[in-house]
């Protein structure tokens, strides 16, 4: 469907590879406006439960092509370079409003806007050979992908400001220290960890898991008594659906929920 992106769905897990691997997955040409698409269409898709955003070879994603950026800069295509940030602006919506989780499998370098990429997703696994790198001022740049939002969540504004500034990469035992990651694996691992998990996240009642996802975020600029009203919405929802109803009997039935999403 996609020159440089590939999909792959797989009993409710939709994988989603950056495939430019002799690139390291840096992204060129149609790729951010193809992989927003491909978010887009995953995220309002009944059948799909939980989506996995990977690169193939040896990288996950070397961020922009700086080679192509260079093309824009001597041309001095400012439409061009605004369209290919709006696309990037589509993907890092797609993955925050859709319901479903969205899990990054980092298999190798993340620089640039493919650190921020990762840094999107709702949860994050890697292999001991990832690497994590905010490149941006070592091509005069400035971080994009939603980075000035994520990484000082993510980490103190001190350590977010050293990984702008210097554009050092950090590596992904010291990013799982940080709490930029969830899991570190052995990269021989790494799919099949990420498959586990995928699994774990498809079994899980939807609603209360998408439910769940838009409080976290909407937490990060909301007042107490507005999260308490969310979640007062958000509990009656579960109550009333046939996944809650199912989770409280199986409890009481000391047997494994059968959810369906409903």
């Amino acid at each position: 469907m996609y020159e440089q992106i590939d999909i792959s769905e797989d009993s409710g897990v939709t994988t989603i590879t950056l495939n430019r691997p002799e690139k390291m997955n840096a992204l060129a040409g149609h790729m951010r406006r193809d992989l927003a698409e491909a978010l887009e269409t995953a995220g309002s898709d009944r059948n799909v439960h939980v989506v996995v955003i990977t690169g193939a070879g040896r990288a996950f994603c070397a961020g922009g092509d700086v080679a192509a950026m260079a093309d824009l800069i001597e041309r001095r295509d400012a439409d061009e370079f605004s369209r290919l940030l709006g696309s990037a602006r589509r993907v890092v919506t797609a993955i925050r409003q859709m319901t479903k989780p969205v899990i990054a499998s980092v298999n190798g370098p993340a620089a640039g806007a493919g650190c921020n990429l990762a840094f999107a997703c709702d949860l994050r696994i890697a292999a001991t050979t990832a690497t994590f790198s905010q490149s941006f001022s070592k091509v005069g740049l400035h971080p994009d992908w939603g980075g000035t939002y994520f990484l000082p969540r993510l980490v103190t504004p001190n350590k977010a400001c050293e990984m702008f500034f210097l554009g050092e990469a950090i590596g992904a035992e010291e990013a799982h220290r940080l709490g930029i990651l969830n899991f570190v694996v052995a990269p021989d691992e790494l799919t099949a960890e990420t498959r586990k998990l995928a699994e774990r996240l498809r079994e899980a009642p939807a609603i209360a898991l998408g439910s769940a996802k838009q409080a976290v975020y909407m937490s990060q600029a909301a007042e107490l008594e507005e999260m308490l009203r969310y979640e007062t919405e958000a509990q009656m929802r579960c109550f009333e659906s046939q996944d809650g109803a199912e989770g409280v009997r199986a409890f009481l039935e000391k047997r494994q929920a059968k959810f369906t999403g409903r």
